[in-house]
């Protein structure tokens, strides 16, 4: 019979010992070498005759006969089958001759691995039966696993997905792996031997094409992958994870894995994998966890967008499965460990998905543990030192800003809301230009000012207040998490310049320097306009005293740490000594109010109003709600009742203060777009405004709403002015204290009215106390002290002694305090004023009205309104496309300045953006801005436009360049060079001369 016997499997007969012989080939249970030598040779090379040198010889590797190598396969194939039947019943030979089998089957992978997609179908099919019928016998299980690695190595995987029946082995064959990756055992030893075999077969899965070539089943296959490794993970401790993390990037684990993709597939060798010697020391779990980080690190390495975002998906998953959400500081580490281990520019994948995850239980009305650890998730992947690009942070904001809100409106008092809180924080940690953060506050001011003026949406009318002060509180305390966590980046990326610096110093040393020096070199980002920040004041006025505590300690904050101070001490961008301010805008603005001219001025003008309306005002601020309506706009369910939420806006008419602050009339514009928006949040916080005003009363009652905390606060905000804006505060500071003083005077006079009024003159006295001391004024500083002496001394409301003292002359005298403060030389030489000129510019009349005016609350037409608040589109954003004809790389930030449209906006656009963004690297003007007054100045602009004086020596007037006309046509088109009546604004008027 022998002679009808095929070629191919008599040399596959020769291969194996005797039958007698099978049980005494043990440890090794290896094939005859010789016989195997020939059998791999035919299967390579057919025809021997043929080949003339041993040079064609390797060429005609595999390419004269190479189904033989799929008859060899076959055959292989039905004798691992019987084999695998026997074995399974207890057949020791057949085990003995399995171990050959697979140990042949290796080579035939290893020999001719040219056309392994020859013996793939066949290979796979044995492996998976072998997998099958003897899980349990690790031996076996090595010796599978060994072909099933030399298998991934040198295959191109396009079989996957093409040959289905292959492919459903394969991802069977996965399974059986993942499943002896994380079996457990009353041995530990075992346990460890049969993880440390499936991890190595699955990391050979990992770096084989197999798992890349079809994306369709990139997710199926990671699914079964990555089950294991997180169970591992998850079962050791943090601190073991840490250490060894550390060292993963730095030693793979094995040499072969270290040559995947350097290395073409003819030349890689694939790694063997074998069972421990008894008698060894056994794996440790320590060993187990390393190998499944490396594991880890290898499929996060390699993998691209679409890729990682199967695997988020396949970790979210498994985490359900296996209830892992509850291991908190795991989940955590392994958030950061796969946006740190992804390549760099597809990380911004890790915190997206994460974002989109959580956005998927939006509705759910109780706080859960999946959202409270992805909350967590999301804060430590954005607090992490690890770096992203191509990340929206701004649609992260939003999502998360819609959660917020959401939450709060199903339970004002959720116990998820801090930590969201938190996670918007974080989006702080890491700048990625500079704009970055004034963009993100300003998204959140603007969510502040809808909720202000027109609250939330909820189902319960009794929840509305609480929902609407829950908001606010919670939106000011990301946006002051979000500076902080700006701020703390910065010092730490200071810290770490000094560390790299020099090495020699003490880090306490640098950090101490760092502290001091923080404000005195310039930042890498924009800070906050107080432009944007102006929107926050009103809730100083708020009718709910938790939002005005809040609201306060925010604002003392943002002076304190955020607020940008030209021209102040500590600035270092200001070219005037310390404490001067700029005498350009002292000299050359002539206003009817007193003000320095420049944002900060007119921001601070806004803070004394609200804080004088917050005194003496006898009714606050807030929404109104409106029952609910009969033909609801929505439709409601059984449980529900649907409420229409009303602003101010809606119940009560529009005011404008116009040209005169004492007479009011209806707001006329002949902007179409903005004559649109008088239903928006925007004209409803101006109503809302303007009502206050009205209904504050020129001398103080008893009707006062302000407590004694609200007073604390106001002291507290007006100390911090002027400590950290002495010649801005000083300004706009003291005519405001004039007026507190004089809202005093009132004929009325009850216990009640007169504790309020020594509550009040004692602010007067504390914050003249704080002049004294800033600019050191000792006689001021005495005559402070001993007003509040006598003001404290005075009989409480409980108290049974009588209060005799006339309500005028209780507190400081003022007329002595404003002689000290103009009579000091410091102050003189700061603004450039006499004695008598700087009197008259402290004791101007003031209002809240006039300074709610001169800080342009009420101008339509002004440049932010027009721009960053109108239609969203900044002037910078309009002419680029007409007048640049490069690639904008800060687009982003373009598009969301909030800066008005100025001669230097011009200048840069045509000239390029330069470094409009950091206020350090502004180079001055290239245009004179002598004759251009501010577009901030409302009605007539020629009044206060600066004009230059004849001169003899006066240069002569450079012509007109010939592209003018082209640029006065592109922004006639766009509508730009009218909208300010042909006054543009220059960008920093404090600083620039002329």
């Amino acid at each position: 019979m022998q002679l009808f016997t095929p070629n191919h499997v008599k040399l596959l007969n020769s291969c194996y010992p005797p039958t007698s012989a099978l049980l005494t080939a043990g440890p090794d249970y290896s094939p005859n070498s010789h016989e195997l030598s020939r059998l791999t040779y035919y299967a390579c090379v057919f025809k021997l005759s043929n080949c003339i040198s041993k040079i064609q010889l390797f060429n005609r590797f595999s390419s004269n006969n190479p189904g033989k190598l799929a008859k060899i396969g076959s055959e292989l194939e039905k004798r691992l089958k019987l084999e695998c039947r026997k074995a399974k019943s207890g057949n020791t030979r057949s085990r003995a001759a399995l171990l050959i089998s697979l140990s042949i089957l290796r080579s035939l992978a290893t020999e001719c691995r040219r056309d392994i997609a020859l013996l793939s179908p066949s290979l796979i099919s044995s492996v998976d039966c072998t997998l099958t019928s003897i899980p349990a016998d690790l031996e076996v299980v090595a010796r599978a696993a060994s072909v099933f690695t030399a298998w991934t190595t040198y295959t191109n995987g396009h079989l996957i997905g093409a040959d289905s029946y292959m492919t459903k082995d394969y991802l069977s064959i996965l399974g059986r792996f993942a499943s002896l990756s994380s079996c457990n055992s009353q041995d530990q030893e075992t346990q460890n031997r049969t993880r440390l075999i499936g991890l190595a077969a699955l990391t050979a899965a990992l770096n084989s094409e197999a798992l890349y070539n079809d994306i369709g089943h990139f997710g199926s296959q990671v699914s079964t992958i990555i089950r294991p490794i997180m169970v591992i993970l998850f079962e050791t401790s943090i601190t073991v994870l840490d250490d060894q993390a550390a060292a993963v990037k730095d030693a793979p684990s094995s040499p072969y894995l270290a040559e995947f993709r350097t290395q073409p597939a003819l030349e890689r060798r694939a790694a063997s994998i074998h069972v421990h010697v008894d008698g060894d020391k056994g794996p440790s779990m320590t060993d187990v966890s390393d190998a499944s980080l490396h594991a880890l690190f290898s499929l996060l390495s390699h993998a691209n967008g679409a890729q990682l975002g199967y695997i988020m998906q396949s970790a979210f998953d498994n985490l359900d499965t296996l209830q892992g959400w509850r291991r908190f500081d795991h989940c955590c580490w392994y958030a950061q460990k796969t946006a740190e281990w992804a390549q760099y520019q597809y990380r911004y994948v890790v915190p997206t998905w994460l974002v989109e995850r959580l956005l998927a239980h939006q509705d759910i009305t109780e706080s859960t543990t999946v959202q409270e650890t992805l909350t967590a998730m999301v804060t430590s992947v954005f607090s992490s030192p690890t770096p992203f690009i191509n990340l929206s942070s701004s649609d992260i904001l939003s999502n998360l800003l819609t959660l917020l809100l959401r939450r709060i409106s199903s339970n004002p008092e959720d116990s998820a809301l801090p930590s969201l809180v938190e996670c918007i924080s974080s989006l702080g940690c890491h700048v990625y230009y500079s704009d970055q953060i004034q963009d993100l506050a300003g998204e959140l001011i603007n969510r502040l000012l809808v909720i202000e003026v027109q609250g939330v949406l909820v189902r319960d009318k009794s929840s509305f207040l609480p929902s609407r002060s829950s908001a606010i509180r919670y939106l000011l305390e990301s946006l002051l998490g979000l500076i902080r966590a700006a701020n703390s980046n910065e010092s730490n990326d200071l810290l770490e310049e000094h560390k790299r610096s020099s090495g020699l110093e003490p880090a306490k040393r640098y950090r101490t320097s760092i502290e001091r020096s923080t404000d005195e070199r310039p930042s890498r980002r924009t800070k906050v306009s107080p432009d944007i920040w102006q929107d926050t004041l009103s809730l100083l006025c708020d009718a709910d005293a938790l939002v005005r505590k809040k609201c306060s300690e925010a604002l003392i904050y943002y002076i304190t740490q955020e607020m940008p101070k030209y021209g102040e001490t500590g600035d270092v961008n200001s070219t005037m000594p310390s404490w001067r301010v700029g005498e350009t805008s002292l000299r050359h603005v002539q206003s009817t109010f007193p003000n320095v001219g420049d944002a900060g001025s007119k921001f601070l003008n806004a803070v004394n109003a609200y804080l004088y309306i917050l005194a003496t005002s006898p009714t606050l601020s807030g929404p109104s709600v409106a029952s609910p309506s009969p033909e609801p706009a929505q439709s409601s369910s059984k449980d529900h009742t649907s409420i229409t939420v009303v602003g101010p806006a809606e119940s009560e008419e529009h005011y404008d203060l116009g040209e005169s602050a004492e007479n009011v009339s209806p707001p006329q514009s002949n902007n179409r777009r903005s004559s649109g928006s008088q239903n928006g949040p925007r004209a409803r916080k101006e109503s809302l405004v303007l009502r206050l005003l009205q209904k504050t009363p020129a001398h103080y009652t008893t009707a006062t709403k302000a407590s004694e905390e609200d007073y604390a606060n106001l002291l507290k905000i007006l100390t911090t002015l002027h400590i950290q804006l002495p010649i801005h505060a000083l300004l706009t500071g003291v005519p405001m204290l004039l007026a507190l003083n004089s809202a005093s005077q009132t004929n009325d006079i009850d216990f009640d009215l007169l504790q309020r009024i020594v509550t009040i003159k004692t602010v007067i006295a504390h914050a003249l106390l704080a002049i004294g001391r800033v600019w050191k004024l000792t006689d001021l500083v005495l005559l402070a002290e001993q007003a509040i002496k006598s003001l404290s001394s005075l009989p409480q409301k409980n108290s049974s002694a009588e209060f005799h003292s006339n309500p005028y002359d209780l507190g400081i005298d003022l007329d002595d305090a404003l002689t000290l403060i103009a009579s000091c030389r410091t102050i003189q030489d700061a603004f450039g004023l006499d004695q008598e000129g700087l009197l008259r510019r402290l004791t101007t009349k003031w209002t809240p009205e006039l300074a709610l005016k001169d800080c342009k609350l009420f101008e339509k037409s002004s440049g932010y309104e027009a721009t960053f608040r109108g239609d969203g589109v900044s002037p910078l954003l309009k002419i680029s496309p007409a007048l640049m004809h490069i690639e904008n790389i800060s687009l982003q930030s373009l598009a969301r300045s909030t800066r008005g449209l100025g001669v230097t906006d011009l200048r840069e656009a045509l000239e390029g953006r330069s470094s409009m963004s950091n206020p350090a690297l502004v180079r001055p003007p290239s245009v004179s801005t002598l004759d251009h007054a501010s577009s901030y100045m409302g009605g007539d602009g020629n009044a206060l436009r600066l004009t230059r004086t004849r001169s003899r020596s006066r240069a002569k007037k450079r012509s007109t360049p010939n592209g003018a006309g082209e640029v006065r046509d592109v922004l006639t088109r766009l509508g730009i060079s009218k909208q300010n009546s042909n006054l543009l604004k220059a960008t920093f008027p404090v600083r620039q001369k002329g």
